[in-house]
Parts: structure tokens; sequence; C-alpha cells
């Protein structure tokens, strides 16, 4: 089971979360401009990264807050959590 350490309640269950996908993914300037394949890519391609990764989770079952976080995909290990993420 996964800890996971939110910035406002402290450590808890990964139970308590949802994974929102990667972190810092812009949201296009101008989206009626984009392509079909365009608007596809920005939705569904991310990086998938093998390593170090930032994340946003939101806290569903506690303070209902979004929030970023670092883990390492191969070791599961959490080595930042910081706000920024909105939803």
């Amino acid at each position: 089971m996964l800890l996971i350490p939110c910035p406002h309640c402290g450590p808890r269950d990964e139970t308590e979360f949802h994974y929102g996908g990667e972190a810092h993914v812009p949201y296009p300037e101008d989206p009626h401009a984009l392509s079909d394949e365009e608007w596809g890519r920005y939705l569904f391609y991310r990086a998938n990264t093998e390593g170090v990764f930032a994340e946003r989770w939101a806290h569903t079952a506690g303070c209902r807050k979004w929030f970023n976080a670092v883990r390492d995909t191969v070791t599961y290990r959490i080595t930042e959590v910081y706000e920024g993420a909105t939803r």
C-alpha cells in the first residue's frame, strides 16, 4: 500500500486519493485551432516515464484538494509533494 503525504492533511493511505495523470501539461492557448489529431495528442498522449515523474493527485476522501507529487515510477517512492495542481 502506498502512503501519500497530502500537503494539507499529512500522510494518508493511497485509497483516499484519485490519480490525475501527468503534472505540468499546459492547456493549449487556442484549443479551437487544433486539428482532431492535435487535440487527441493533448488529451491522451503522456510521457509515461520510467523513473522520476511529476503527477497530479486529489485527496478525494480528505481535504478534496489537488496537489502535485514527484514519484519514482519504479520504486513508487514519493520524493516531493507541493501545491499547484488545479482542476
